[in-house]
């Protein structure tokens, strides 16, 4: 996955972003995951991990060829049976999905992002957390950048970790580990 990601040049979160999601997912006892932006599911396979055999990971994208290859990666790990998959808008698959969760990870087009918080906030079980990547933007949120050739996405992602770090239901940090994950936990 990684080395196709390299080739094509498609966005994923790497490695060690990978396994800090585990991690996290691992420490809040996940169960049930939802992901708003899938790719062809190498986010999905860290997460897949930390659910265990019972559990399920929810995943989204609007590209059907991306569920097809994440079938046959997540299936050669062994993983492809805890994945339920939504082509299609992300957010309208989370509406569509009952109930709440342990984890809600957005990895969706950044002007999305402040909806995607919004949709998410009250899905997520207390003791949960919230996760998105790309919260730093290569520094543009904290600094203006003039040759910054999407200032929406840079305003969007602002705007989202702003509504995040307000929410008094949560504890929040951005991880500064590659392009920045952001890690709310649900308080009781």
């Amino acid at each position: 996955m990684e080395r196709e990601a390299e080739e094509r040049g498609f966005p994923i979160v790497g490695r060690t972003v990978g396994v800090t999601l585990e991690l996290l997912a691992r420490a809040v006892g996940a169960r049930r995951v939802f992901e708003l932006g899938s790719g062809y599911g190498y986010s999905a396979y860290w997460f897949a991990r930390a659910v265990g055999e019972e559990g399920e990971v929810h995943c989204t994208d609007a590209d059907p060829a991306n569920r097809g290859k994440a079938a046959d990666r997540l299936g050669r790990a062994g993983l492809w049976g805890r994945v339920r998959w939504w082509v299609g808008d992300a957010l309208e698959g989370l509406a569509a999905t009952r109930g709440e969760f342990d984890v809600i990870y957005c990895d969706i087009d950044k002007h999305g992002y402040p909806d995607a918080w919004r949709a998410a906030r009250d899905r997520i079980r207390i003791g949960g957390l919230y996760l998105c990547d790309n919260v730093l933007w290569s520094g543009r949120v904290a600094v203006a950048d003039p040759d910054d050739r999407r200032p929406d996405w840079t305003e969007a992602i602002r705007e989202h970790n702003a509504l995040i770090a307000a929410d008094p239901r949560y504890l929040s940090v951005v991880i500064p580990t590659r392009d920045g994950v952001m890690a709310a936990l649900r308080l009781p």
